[in-house]
């Protein structure tokens, strides 16, 4: 019995941490739509503004933007496709490997993230520190 209950707590806290996630999405995505943005789209963003790569370049190669956003490989090249055209991102060969391609931040999007960034985070703090 005990066992049974200690099992049913864990899949309550799982389901707990999955409405959290689900609420703090939806508000993220309702109050960025207000800048042409998705909570998506502005991880992204963030994450190509807060820290350079590792050979110190102010792009990522797109599998490490990958590693750090919790997208699939095919919707997050589809997501840098519509901030290229929306002139936020742009995209480069890397200079060490042909094959690769990396993603910085334009100035547009640089200046959108700084607007931005603000909002997201308080929205993080309301959601995430009740």
């Amino acid at each position: 019995m005990a066992a049974k209950k200690a099992e049913q707590a864990l899949v309550d806290q799982w389901r707990d941490i999955l409405a959290l996630h689900a609420r703090t999405q939806c508000e993220l995505d309702r109050v960025l739509h207000q800048h042409g943005l998705c909570a998506s789209d502005f991880e992204v963003l963030d994450v190509l503004a807060e820290a350079r790569a590792a050979d110190g370049d102010c792009a990522y190669r797109v599998q490490e933007i990958a590693e750090r956003v919790h997208l699939s490989q095919s919707a997050l090249s589809r997501l840098i496709a519509r901030l290229e055209r929306d002139g936020l991102v742009e995209r480069g060969m890397c200079p060490e490997d042909r094959r690769g391609v990396r993603v910085g931040l334009t100035p547009k999007g640089r200046a959108l993230h700084g607007d931005v960034l603000p909002v997201q985070r308080e929205v993080l703090t309301r959601m995430l520190t009740a």
